[in-house]
């Protein structure tokens, strides 16, 4: 007796199910056990890492004593005070140019509007590194190498995609509320500051967040053009437990614990406004 095309249809959508779940299960094996091995070896002295396998659990589940000590070498509340100076200045003015560049593309007609966004697209096509000799030259013939200055200015220029995202917001707000307060009197600056600024709460929230945790997360930058003691951030503290002939591992995988977690809860608590945030603005009203 033959199946119909509707039992059929069941079957291959079960097995379109069961496949999907494999391979999302894959991927949280992929993601999860990195993470679960640096928690593991965090545990380890440096002898019984030497002298055990790194997939072997760790004697003592509760010894804490890497992370005591990296907290106390490493002096992470110099580098969460770097790191939260750098956050404060470079993403509130990233978020406010990023924003006013958007109003400026969106609300207006003018010559050259493409090639204004297309010099904002085209360095994304240009690898970092190819940049960073002229960019080490630019800083260091303004005297900002080794301060904080120098972080803050690399930091704080508008993303392209920052700028698409309140492009889409601002391509939603009508145009009526401009014409309204340009009837009532109000300048350009006093639109975008009290009417598009309020209708872009989500995506700015979206954006900072994002660059927070760039900022946050970034190594390259502060270790090439702040690499004085009192200029370490978060990322750079740990690189005081490597060195050419190796690394304490133990150690350094305590540090990168300390280092992931606040990233993680913030993720895990904000991901609805990131994730609401970049696709509210792509839907038209």
């Amino acid at each position: 007796m033959s199946r119909s095309p509707a039992s059929n249809l069941t079957v291959e959508n079960r097995s379109f199910a069961v496949i999907n779940y494999l391979f999302l299960l894959a991927v949280l094996v992929a993601i999860i056990f990195p993470i679960l091995l640096v928690v593991i070896v965090s545990l380890k002295t440096m002898e019984e890492y030497q002298s055990t396998s790194v997939f072997q659990l760790p004697q003592d589940i509760l010894n804490f004593d890497n992370y005591r000590f990296v907290l106390e070498k490493a002096n992470f509340i110099l580098g969460a005070r770097n790191t939260l100076q750098l956050i404060v200045a470079s993403v509130s003015c990233s978020v406010l140019m990023g924003t006013m560049v958007a109003y400026i593309l969106g609300r207006f007609e003018f010559k050259m509007k493409k090639f204004v966004l297309l010099a904002f697209l085209v360095p994304t096509f240009i690898p970092y590194m190819t940049t960073a000799i002229a960019t080490f030259t630019v800083i260091k013939n303004l005297h900002l190498y080794n301060t904080i200055y120098a972080g803050i200015i690399l930091y704080m220029g508008a993303n392209i995609v920052g700028i698409y995202i309140f492009l889409q917001y601002i391509d939603n707000i009508p145009d009526a509320l401009d014409e309204s307060a340009r009837i009532d009197g109000a300048s350009y600056f006093r639109i975008y500051w009290s009417i598009i600024l309020p209708q872009m709460k989500s995506a700015i929230t979206t954006i900072a967040i994002i660059q927070t945790i760039g900022v946050y997360n970034d190594f390259f930058t502060p270790y090439l053009y702040m690499p004085k003691s009192s200029l370490r951030t978060i990322s750079t503290s740990l690189s005081g437990f490597a060195s050419d002939r190796g690394a304490d591992w133990p150690l350094m995988s305590a540090g990168i614990v300390l280092v992931a977690l606040p990233t993680l809860v913030v993720f895990l608590f904000l991901q609805r406004y990131i994730i609401s945030g970049i696709t509210e603005g792509s839907v038209k009203s």
